[in-house]
């Protein structure tokens, strides 16, 4: 078994305790591959071990590793979601090449995907990003800018409001992780009573999963822990 493949095998094995531990099914919550930086020898043993989904915060970089996939025998099940910053100028790659996007924070790029999206392919789906430790380094709305925002994506054609996303400040009390996990719960159920195809909250990584799984995420953004430390330099 390789290293990557045995990470994998922990990284699920932590999901299922953690969900377990709170009484949720573990299959409630997708486990998204972050492989910003790695290269696609390293992406293709997580799919060799059964991992579908993969996040990339570099626009170009994620178009590349998604047009080498599609070359591929092992690539045509794929699901790839950009979870970085998007500028404008690189809304139409998105547009064209992922599935997912969860980083939307303004109305203006939400507007640009929809109308970027390709004829014949399904929506984009989306979330919308909330700065919920309020980091001016981070981007992100606040949860008052929500129900605005939320309306103008959910008006779209084709983009899908599918939920939320968040990226809490570093916290190493478990019990803060926890709190702010639940105050992105809150905002994601109230979001879900009023537009019935939210289903996804994408919160909690390496050093917080468990508090986020504990707290109702649907969705964990682990790299770290499965392809190892990254090397920016490259």
């Amino acid at each position: 078994m390789s290293t990557i493949q045995q990470s994998l095998q922990n990284v699920r094995s932590r999901i299922d305790a953690a969900a377990q531990g709170c009484e949720r099914i573990p299959q409630e919550v997708t486990l998204l591959a972050v492989s910003k930086t790695k290269p696609v020898e390293a992406i293709a043993e997580a799919i060799a071990a059964g991992q579908r989904a993969f996040g990339e915060n570099y626009v170009q970089e994620g178009v590349d590793k998604i047009q080498y996939f599609a070359q591929q025998p092992e690539g045509y099940d794929l699901e790839w979601h950009f979870i970085g910053p998007l500028q404008s100028n690189k809304s139409k790659l998105v547009a064209e090449h992922f599935s997912w996007c969860h980083t939307i924070d303004r109305q203006r790029i939400a507007q640009r995907l929809s109308d970027q999206r390709p004829v014949g392919m399904p929506p984009l789906n989306v979330l919308i990003q909330i700065n919920i430790s309020d980091e001016q380094s981070k981007s992100g709305i606040v949860l008052s800018e929500l129900p605005a925002l939320a309306a103008a994506v959910a008006a779209l054609p084709n983009v899908t409001l599918r939920g939320l996303m968040a990226i809490p400040a570093p916290e190493e009390d478990y019990q803060q992780q926890l709190a702010v996990f639940r105050q992105m719960h809150d905002a994601f159920l109230a979001l879900k009573q009023r537009y019935p195809q939210v289903d996804t909250l994408s919160m909690g990584m390496t050093d917080d999963m468990a508090a986020a799984i504990a707290a109702g995420s649907t969705m964990v953004r682990i790299g770290t822990a499965i392809f190892g430390a990254r090397n920016y330099a490259q």
